[in-house]
């Protein structure tokens, strides 16, 4: 364990050696600001690809901190671990003593998501320093291309003084000249049915329906999307092939935030900083000529072979398996956990007083029986099967040469067109999720089966 009499210049310097070993003294100034690009965000990044020439940056993308705009604490308490948080997650080497969040959230994708996924899936990436002045110009130049929703909510954190460097997972490392490549980033969501003993039976309905499917319900009554995915996660996640085909047309067909296609790491179909409307003939007709490049097919038929590319290669590689198994850590349900997080926060249980079922209530009351160390572990799986079910996966192509025998990577044939493809796959925004956000996934639980069963969305709608 770190000693915890170390200041923050010295964690800083051990947390960031792979960084400043590297790139000694440097610090991103206001000029470097137009070398990077905006990606995409989500709710608490913002995504830059670098668009340079520097040998340290060429190949890599920046995440960058966002604060809220409205009712957001200061710098320090956005960025420090609370106290509960360094108990939580005490057995992560040098949490404890971290300086502050980043940090913090770059120790967990390598101590805790990278061992659970299998590290040959994982970047942790590194720490590089940027000045407040390169955050600002940052902020005032991509400012046009976000969504105007993500704006209002939130800002770049111009308080931090790092960012965090990885490699740009729609890119193979040193690209060969003049070869193309096509990357597919996904949301998978989760993908099983919880079956825990605590759900309510006024929320069974949680055992048939998939909680990506009562969530869109919700979404659309808060004019967050403009009609229902017709994708399912139980279909990515069910090992069946034609079920995996299913739900990447499906993606494909309503993209939202969810399915996004990158040609040499500029976006080509999916929105950049939220969602993207149901994919129309205008979309399509751009999208298959854009893949003239990378398959090799008639006109009409290049986007039905991409897609069978993609979900062949979920298939035959499995790479869904362990994700799967991680987010199967929360087996207690938001219904269970919630009430270890209250004995953790050491306060009465609100959950506990609204019941006046006694059965009921004796069922839940046993969960505050057990011993802390146990409540802890409820907890800790349920926020990391929380980061797996809302990170991405990145799976990147690109056309073998024929006869080609020496490639390090992974290769899938493509039989309708007789092509062989390297490809490999990353799992990317595997985010630390704050302890404090126990109570808000609870609401949200109720929120979602609400309204999904107000609608009568269980009588319509299958799993």
């Amino acid at each position: 364990m770190v000693d915890l009499t170390l200041n923050k210049t010295t964690l800083e310097q051990k947390f960031e050696r792979k960084t400043v070993s590297k790139m000694e003294g440097l610090v991103l100034e206001e000029k470097d600001a137009g070398d990077w690009a905006y990606r995409g965000e989500g709710a608490r990044n913002l995504v830059l690809a670098y668009t340079g020439s520097s040998p340290s940056f060429v190949g890599k993308v920046m995440r960058v901190q966002k604060v809220p705009r409205v009712g957001s604490p200061g710098s320090q308490s956005a960025t420090a671990l609370s106290e509960n948080e360094r108990v939580l997650w005490k057995e992560i080497d040098g949490i404890v003593s971290c300086p502050n969040k980043e940090i913090a959230a770059q120790l967990y994708v390598e101590h805790v998501m990278s061992p659970l996924l299998g590290s040959k899936y994982v970047d942790s990436g590194m720490r590089v320093l940027v000045s407040r002045e390169f955050l600002e110009s940052i902020e005032k130049n991509i400012l046009c291309e976000r969504p105007a929703w993500r704006v209002d909510a939130a800002k770049v954190d111009t308080d931090c003084d790092s960012a965090l460097l990885m490699s740009d997972h729609s890119l193979f490392p040193g690209t060969l000249k003049g070869v193309p490549c096509i990357s597919v980033e996904i949301k998978p969501k989760c993908g099983f049915l919880p079956c825990s003993r605590f759900i309510s039976e006024g929320n069974a309905v949680k055992r048939i329906i998939s909680r990506f499917r009562m969530h869109q319900t919700l979404k659309l009554h808060q004019g967050e999307i403009s009609e229902l995915s017709e994708y399912n996660p139980l279909d990515l996640f069910s090992k069946s092939e034609d079920k995996i085909r299913k739900a990447i047309n499906d993606l494909f067909t309503t993209p939202q935030n969810n399915f996004r296609v990158f040609l040499n790491g500029s976006l080509i179909f999916g929105g950049l900083g939220g969602g993207a409307d149901s994919t129309n003939v205008v979309t399509s007709e751009a999208f298959e000529d854009a893949l003239k490049p990378i398959i090799r097919a008639d006109s009409g038929q290049r986007t039905k072979n991409f897609l069978q590319l993609v979900s062949e290669t979920v298939y035959k590689s499995g790479i869904l398996d362990q994700l799967l198994e991680v987010q199967k850590l929360d087996n207690f349900d938001i219904e269970g956990a919630i009430h270890a997080y209250y004995d953790i926060i050491s306060e009465s249980c609100p959950v506990c007083g609204e019941l006046d079922d006694e059965e009921v209530l004796h069922r839940y009351t046993s969960l505050h029986s057990i011993p802390m160390d146990k409540s802890l572990k409820i907890v800790k799986d349920y926020l990391v099967a929380a980061t797996a079910k809302d990170c991405s996966l990145m799976i990147s192509f690109r056309p073998r040469a024929d006869g080609d025998l020496g490639s390090p990577y992974n290769e899938v044939h493509l039989e309708s067109t007789n092509q062989t493809f390297d490809y490999k796959a990353s799992f990317i925004d595997l985010d630390l999720k704050p302890l404090k956000k126990m109570g808000e996934y609870y609401e949200l639980d109720k929120k979602i089966v609400s309204c999904y069963t107000k609608d009568g969305g269980h009588r319509t709608r299958s799993r």
